[in-house]
């Protein structure tokens, strides 16, 4: 994939926005980045859009920008030359889009149908934009279309919101969503940046849906192990189920190693939507990773293990 796409697909939420004016720019920026999300898709409905991405791109540019509402090539030459790392279109203008891909740009026109989405793709173009999403039938829409386009990625845009993010980010072929909730045009022009930090914040949780999985525990040898699990099966009343290197307790709430396993006392597992989106973010938390450790199942990472213990514990994150 693509390296923006990549990009695009990792932070998973693209916050669009409409800018008032040129100084809310980088404020906004910050808070947005603060809060997890550093990417914004800046819409060409305001005069001041393309003087808030070269703003922008000058000053963060560590911030992932795309042009939104796009709907001229003279729009799109303005917006590439301001920084934006791809353009977004409402429609399937294909005069506009062979343009900015003729240019070396990345172009993600709005598609409502099969037979557009074909023709985008035919043409060149790596991701779709689906819009408006809710309206034209969500993510079951695209789950019948991706059946016959299985190379086709969307970006999805137009009723996406906290309640219903996970399941458009559930399906594998949709690589990111765009959205208002994390910051509304009302808060934005209040300048209230540490609500939109926290609104981001909390879209970012929403969407790695961290958890415990299971505690595992690690023994000398099988009857230490086998010992263990049954005194905590008695104690809460649990199952115990022997496998072939480990015992469970109850639903596999627990992980009782017949040998010294990876973390001085054992390992913890957290549950996560998306294992590379979680590395991603908790990555930006300061959060470090033995990528080295990485499982990859049928071409999806699905575990990975944190660098550093835990109290003795090593930690790992494992796809739902």
């Amino acid at each position: 994939m693509n390296e923006v796409l990549e990009q695009v697909r990792k932070i998973g939420i693209i916050p669009v926005i409409a800018f008032n004016s040129v100084e809310e720019a980088l404020p906004l920026c910050k808070a947005l980045a603060d809060g997890g999300l550093p990417a914004a898709e800046v819409t060409f409905r305001t005069a001041c859009a393309e003087e808030c991405i070269r703003k922008i791109h000058e000053e963060m540019p560590e911030m992932l920008l795309g042009a939104g509402t796009v709907l001229t090539t003279e729009q799109a030459d303005r917006a590439m030359a301001a920084g934006a790392s791809f353009i977004v279109a409402p429609g399937f203008d294909p005069n506009v889009m062979q343009h900015v891909i003729d240019k070396g740009g990345i172009a993600m026109p709005g598609t409502a149908t099969a037979g557009e989405m074909q023709q985008a793709m035919n043409m060149g173009c790596d991701a779709l934009k689906f819009f408006p999403a809710e309206a034209n039938g969500g993510v079951g829409m695209l789950k019948n279309i991706g059946a016959a386009l299985k190379s086709a990625k969307w970006m999805c845009t137009g009723g996406v919101n906290a309640k219903n993010v996970n399941d458009y980010l559930g399906y594998d072929q949709i690589i990111a969503v765009g959205g208002t909730w994390m910051c509304k045009s009302d808060v934005i022009k209040a300048g209230d940046w540490a609500k939109i930090t926290a609104m981001s914040q909390e879209a970012v949780d929403v969407m790695l849906g961290l958890e415990l999985g299971h505690i595992g525990i690690n023994s000398e040898n099988e009857a230490e192990a086998m010992a263990t699990a049954n005194l905590l099966g008695s104690l809460l009343n649990k199952k115990v189920a022997v496998g072939n290197s480990s015992i469970f307790v109850g639903s596999k709430e627990f992980e009782i190693m017949k040998a010294p396993g990876r973390g001085k006392n054992g390992h913890i597992a957290i549950k996560c939507n998306d294992v590379d989106r979680a590395v991603y973010h908790l990555g930006r938390r300061g959060v470090k990773f033995d990528l080295d450790s990485m499982v990859n199942k049928n071409g999806k990472n699905i575990a990975c293990y944190m660098a550093d213990e835990v109290a003795g514990f090593a930690i790992h994150l494992v796809q739902k």
